[in-house]
């Protein structure tokens, strides 16, 4: 977790998110909701870890930054995803509905092997494609 000024945004999240998504909280200690936010944020960033990050920023000390990205009101949260947001919300959320809003919007750890296995049957490569998918039952019901 990240708030401090020798921040570099494009390492902490636009790179970091190229390998695991990244949630970013924008907030600012003045922020009631912010207070609330952060130790649920905190909490389901330790019960989840290494299946994404939290980097929080402190909107009053990196303004550029909350510009660039619209925040207009905090706390927001942003997921970022191969360098991109992909999702977010604004306000203080429950734990439960915070959960929710992860599972709906993190990235699937599947969707590359369904990618490249999708690539191995157009290619007429059944066994590859095949091999591929039987890392995780799961992905044999979806073909």
């Amino acid at each position: 977790m990240q708030s401090s000024t020798l921040f570099d945004f494009q390492t902490e999240v636009i790179e970091q998110s190229k390998t695991i998504p990244v949630l970013v909280d924008f907030w600012a200690p003045w922020c009631g909701p912010c207070r609330i936010l952060a130790p649920v944020l905190e909490r389901l960033a330790e019960r989840h870890a290494g299946k994404w990050a939290l980097v929080k920023i402190n909107t009053d000390e990196f303004p550029e930054i909350s510009t660039q990205y619209g925040i207009r009101g905090i706390p927001n949260v942003k997921l970022f995803s191969d360098g991109v947001v992909i999702d977010e919300f604004t306000g203080a959320l429950a734990e439960y509905q915070i959960e929710q809003w992860l599972k709906k919007a993190l990235p699937s750890p599947w969707t590359a092997d369904v990618e490249r296995a999708s690539a191995e049957l157009a290619a007429g490569n059944e066994d590859a494609a095949l091999a591929l998918l039987e890392r995780d039952e799961e992905l044999l019901a979806v073909f």
